[in-house]
């Protein structure tokens, strides 16, 4: 079974700046894991807290991170 992924408008301007900074095809790989299982590891997801609380995230690369 496959997740359907959503964008909300703010994910929708930041792909521009992805693919600007050379991520976008690391962005698109952890879109792929996450249409098949969204809490399928490696690469390893962190819970967040406070107002993102309820969310996770991935790491892009040490500075950029993906938050669903």
């Amino acid at each position: 079974m496959a997740w359907q992924v959503l964008f909300t408008k703010q994910a929708q301007k930041d792909a521009k700046n992805i693919a600007k900074s050379g991520l976008r095809e690391k962005a698109e790989a952890l879109l792929d894991i996450l249409a098949k299982n969204p809490s399928l590891t490696p690469p390893p997801f962190e819970k967040l807290v406070g107002d993102l609380e309820g969310a996770c995230s991935r790491r892009i690369n040490l500075k950029h991170r993906l938050v669903y």
